[in-house]
């Protein structure tokens, strides 16, 4: 994999790919459901998805930048023993292996759902087309050509939702209150779950490990790399909350507040939603353009993640250009091809469900990245201080707290 070339630093780096991965269809149809739902009342969860999502990202760059190590292979180093490493490793295997292809499923028909708006056409074949797109980007090994690609589809998604954010007028005080002010309307916990869980990714803390050693390659102060690389988490994950947060104002708007039951808050739904405020045209195209950067995006993350974690867990080599890396890469690619155009639509309801299942698996691998990143022998004197293991226990904790209370709901027990 190509590194890219030394010099002028810049503002973004893997960081971006980080927020790429986040924000897809799945991101978009948990805040647009969040917003149909219950207003902006849950912007508090998408700041704490996105607080907590920096703080587990810098654990991982700096595993990455100090310890030359993927999180795979730090786990690998750190449970040595023969049966807690095939526990690891066929947990996140099958995690990370199988769930990125029901996710790639999302994000290509989320994407061509979007290109249908924008360009008509059957959903089938712009599934196909941009699985195929995705599919070149990831084998031609070059990294600049895969970080600029993504540094533009989330430019694309910043300027569409952000736009429509501000088209559909909200009330600032209602905005703070949502974000500052936490509030769990009733049956709210499995899209609270949801938005969690699409912020704060799991394989994410694999892909940015891993990314953050192709970016600063030739770097030789390690110091100074690690300081670019906080600077790129907390600009690059703040876009990517910034993003959530628009798509839920977006649809509080079109769909009004309190609404009850469950509204069909899909892509089409939506765009006639917003026509009496924006106009077909421009509804169908700031919506459209958004779900398939979205889409598109992650359809690239997605297989890049799987082919990091999995190879750094079976001590495989994890480069763009290696084989085993890129033959996962491109099953996950498959599987979740195959399945979106047998599917022939984005299944809106199993995309939250998945994303809900994302928040419970989280503490889980959170716990894991706490455990190597307290190991000296891994990280040396850049091991966790008190405020990064106090920051990383609180989001267990409440990540826990909330599966809890969901698990709880589910067999009747008030919370």
């Amino acid at each position: 994999m190509n590194s890219p070339p030394v010099g002028r630093p810049s503002r973004f780096g893997p960081g971006l790919l980080v927020a790429a991965a986040f924000i897809g269809p799945g991101t978009v149809t948990a805040a647009t459901q969040a917003g149909a739902k219950f207003g902006v009342v849950l912007l508090w969860a998408v700041l704490f998805g996105t607080v907590a999502t920096i703080v587990l990202q810098e654990m991982a760059a700096r595993l990455g930048i100090i310890g030359r190590l993927g999180l795979g292979e730090a786990l690998r180093q750190r449970f040595a023993s023969p049966l807690a490493r095939l526990s690891v490793a066929s947990l996140v295997v099958a995690a990370i292996g199988f769930g990125n292809a029901a996710y790639q499923t999302g994000n290509l028909t989320g994407a061509a759902v979007g290109a249908g708006l924008v360009f008509g056409g059957s959903p089938a074949l712009w599934a196909s087309a941009i699985a195929v797109v995705a599919a070149l980007l990831l084998v031609s090994g070059r990294y600049r050509i895969v970080a600029g690609v993504l540094m533009g589809l989330v430019g694309v998604m910043s300027l569409t939702f952000l736009t429509t954010a501000l088209l559909v007028r909200p009330d600032p005080t209602a905005l703070v209150q949502g974000a500052f002010v936490p509030r769990i309307p009733d049956g709210s916990l499995t899209t609270i779950l949801a938005l969690v869980g699409t912020t704060i990714v799991p394989y994410n803390l694999f892909l940015h490990a891993a990314s953050v050693q192709e970016h600063w390659r030739d770097e030789s102060d390690s110091r100074r790399t690690l300081a670019q690389a906080r600077r790129d988490t907390l600009l690059s994950v703040g876009i990517g909350g910034a993003i959530t947060a628009a798509i839920v104002v977006t649809a509080a708007g079109a769909y009004g507040t309190a609404i009850e039951g469950s509204p069909a808050a899909d892509a089409a739904t939506t765009v006639e939603r917003l026509t009496p405020i924006l106009g077909r045209t421009g509804a169908a195209w700031l919506i459209g353009c958004g779900l398939l950067a979205a889409g598109a995006s992650s359809a690239i993350t997605a297989p890049l993640a799987a082919g990091y974690a999995i190879c750094g867990m079976l001590g495989l080599r994890a480069g763009l250009t290696d084989l085993p890396f890129r033959a996962i890469a491109l099953t996950v690619m498959s599987a979740g091809t195959i399945a979106a155009i047998l599917a022939g639509k984005s299944p809106s309801e199993t995309i939250v469900i998945a994303q809900a299942a994302n928040a419970l698996l989280l503490p889980l691998i959170a716990i894991f990245l706490l455990v190597v990143m307290n190991h000296t022998p891994i990280v040396g004197s850049h091991r966790n201080r008190i405020a990064s293991n106090v920051a990383g226990a609180a989001v267990v904790g409440i990540v826990i707290l909330l599966a809890a209370m969901k698990l709880l709901s589910l067999v009747g027990l008030s919370v």
